[in-house]
């Protein structure tokens, strides 16, 4: 097709400010409004329409190409920005500098918009264009009255002057004595800082003393036209006073108030550093804590651990499979029956072994979904060995996540609906609907409850109406039909199950089993054994997500990832193989949960996490933390649920067809 001939898909003079418009104007520029015409339109504070909405077309027969093409384009404008173009700048340019969010120290996800606290500001306020990962990153940015020109000097400049009442001054009061900090952002590079100044001494007599920064020092690094790096600092100025009752020691203004003066510096200094390694600088800085290290020692004792864990298993294994062919393979008058007396009696059950389980629909869901989370996992991962991942992009491994969550919908569908077919199932339809709201459906509640308290507490971590119907767009116009159309060409590509043995009509009589081999007791086992193979890395990872960290050992993960795999199907077929010793066939689910249980002690650790290895608080941050970790622990339990059924059944029918069958 050519471009005379394509289609102008967006009305680009009504984007909402909140969704990344990049590739948006790209397409407007590069291909003109012609014959054909197509007009999509995002929610915008006004309320418009987010559904594409297609206009007459000259030529009918391709209806169908223009309307994929507006769901691809929904899909680009979740992507994130593989390429960040440098921002060139010549001596006296003006560089924006955007006040972004304030928010408790201790608590990374309890932040609210910056002008929220009584501090200088426009008159008009203006937003920051941002992508979908920025919004549900919680950035709210806005233009600030702070003037900063390239390689230009600023010797303490007026910013602006203002009365603050008793209420405003109990704000601040209250706001400083959460230790609120404050980020900016100038060239996509956050600047970090505190609001105020806070000092406990003494027992008796107790003081206490509260001030505000009124005065701040930008120092700026930068390397030939472009900036390097930026923070800010306060060492050089002292703090307000300000006392209980909204007193304070600045002048007194006409209607009573406290009259403040805010002022501000910039210091421009040379960088050796290029432009491509900017991104060193931002992770050497340490205005958080720093709990990232180099732990390689770590990892070589768990890789040790799973190496001897998998040698021990592999080894016993074999050798007590080799005695049972060995044994069970023996042509004699009888043998069947004498088989019921033996110590091993994994074989007279193989008339049942492949009986299908009960909830066979929820069986393959589960396996859909965790076959959909092994991918995504896999494919943020190697998006981030590839350095796709710009810390200076903030939320781009969200947008990732979300893009490749919609995109993997086709892998549930087809790995649920497959396997579901082969075992006999009929509703396949009821089947796909499962499938694609297993995991959706709890997100979808636990979403509702987190981003209720955030609107109720005025965090900007609630998300705006338009991003919400942006990403329900990209469910249902994205998620759920790859989901239909991977579910219909499983069932139709889905052959036979192929198991080595024929399932009687009736079923045998399961024997009583000893303690050690009922559900909870494996359960325990096989979820603590992977969780003890990620334990020290779970931790960085926790520091990371629900810190402020750049997690940057993405081959560690790697090794993980793969340990963790590792371990989950090896456990399950030790599981599996004691279970059917025990003449207890019902091993479908029982695969499943043995190693799916790891979820719930992920779960467990991080409510220690909470507890014990952080600082964080209150009702927004604990709803956050709480919720979004349940997610977490049902993920990695749909994950390794599914690890640990393929393995059992890659197992199961290794040895049922090395058995001699009459």
């Amino acid at each position: 097709m050519k471009a005379s001939n394509f289609v102008c898909l967006f009305n680009c003079n009504n984007v909402d400010s909140t969704v990344n418009t990049d590739y948006v104007q790209t397409i407007c520029r590069v291909y003109s409004c012609n014959a054909l015409s197509m007009c999509c339109c995002f929610t915008g504070s006004q309320g418009q329409s987010l559904w594409p909405m297609m206009a007459e077309i000259e030529h009918p027969n391709q209806q169908g190409v223009c309307r994929m093409i507006g769901y691809c384009i929904l899909v680009l404008c979740l992507v994130p920005q593989i390429t960040w173009a440098t921002v060139s700048y010549k001596q006296g340019d003006p560089v924006t500098l955007y006040v972004n969010k304030v928010g408790p120290y201790h608590n990374p996800q309890e932040t609210y918009h910056y002008y929220t606290l009584p501090v200088c500001r426009p008159k008009e306020v203006h937003h920051k264009s941002l992508s979908l990962g920025e919004v549900l990153d919680g950035d709210r940015m806005a233009e600030s009255l702070y003037e900063i020109k390239f390689r230009e000097n600023t010797e303490k400049k007026l910013l602006c002057q203002l009365t603050l009442t008793e209420k405003e001054v109990d704000q601040l009061r209250e706001a400083i004595e959460e230790l609120y900090y404050f980020e900016f952002v100038l060239d996509d590079i956050p600047i970090w800082g505190f609001v105020g100044y806070m000092e406990e001494s003494g027992f008796l007599p107790h003081s206490h003393k509260v001030g505000l920064w009124t005065h701040l020092d930008f120092n700026i690094e930068y390397n030939g036209n472009s900036v390097i790096f930026a923070n800010v600092s306060v060492k050089d100025s002292k703090p307000v006073p300000l006392e209980e009752g909204g007193a304070g020691h600045g002048a007194v203004g006409t209607g009573g108030g406290l009259a403040l003066s805010f002022s501000y510096s910039v210091h421009w200094f040379e960088s050796p550093l290029n432009h491509a390694r900017r991104a060193e600088r931002l992770r050497d800085y340490s205005f958080f804590p720093k709990t990232l290290e180099i732990h390689w020692l770590s990892i070589i004792n768990s890789l040790v651990l799973v190496v001897l864990l998998l040698g021990f298993v592999i080894i016993i294994l074999m050798r007590v499979l080799k005695n049972d062919f060995a044994r069970y393979n023996v042509e004699e008058e009888g043998g069947c029956d004498d088989l019921d007396q033996g110590d091993n009696g994994w074989k007279i059950i193989h008339t049942d072994v492949f009986r299908f389980p009960p909830y066979k629909s929820l069986l393959c869901a589960v396996l859909g979904v965790g076959a959909q989370f092994l991918t995504l996992a896999t494919g943020i991962i190697v998006m981030a060995l590839l350095g796709m991942f710009n810390v200076h992009r903030h939320g781009a491994i969200n947008s990732a996540a979300i893009m490749l969550y919609a995109l993997t919908s086709c892998v549930s569908g087809y790995c649920s609906c497959s396997f579901y077919t082969q075992i006999h199932g009929q509703r396949w339809v009821w089947n796909i609907i499962l499938t694609s709201s297993l995991f959706s459906a709890p997100l979808f509640l636990t979403w509702s409850v987190v981003n209720s308290v955030h609107w109720w507490s005025g965090s900007t971590q609630a998300l705006p109406a338009s991003t919400v119907l942006l990403l329900l767009g990209a469910w249902v116009l994205v998620g759920f039909p790859l989901t239909v159309i991977g579910g219909i060409v499983g069932k139709n590509r889905a052959g036979n199950f192929q198991a080595p043995c024929r399932t009687r009509n009736i079923a045998r009589q399961i024997p009583t089993q000893p303690w050690y081999k009922h559900t909870a007791v494996h359960m325990s086992i096989g979820g603590f054994l992977p969780f003890s193979a990620i334990s020290v890395e779970l931790y960085y990872i926790f520091a990371t997500v629900w810190g402020r960290e750049h997690y940057t050992l993405y081959g560690i993960l790697l090794c993980v990832f793969a340990i963790l795999l590792s371990v989950g199907a090896c456990i399950s077929v030790a599981l599996t193989y004691f279970l059917l010793s025990g003449e207890d066939y019902r091993w479908w689910w029982r695969s499943v949960l043995s190693t799916g249980s790891t979820g719930l002690f992920i779960f467990v650790y991080s409510v220690f996490y909470y507890r014990n290895r952080s600082s964080m608080s209150g009702l927004v941050q604990s709803a956050e933390f709480f919720g979004y970790s349940l997610l977490t622990a049902l993920v990695f339990s749909l994950m390794l649920g599914t690890v640990s059924f393929w393995a059992s059944l890659v197992f199961i029918r290794y040895i049922y067809r090395s058995l001699k069958m009459d």
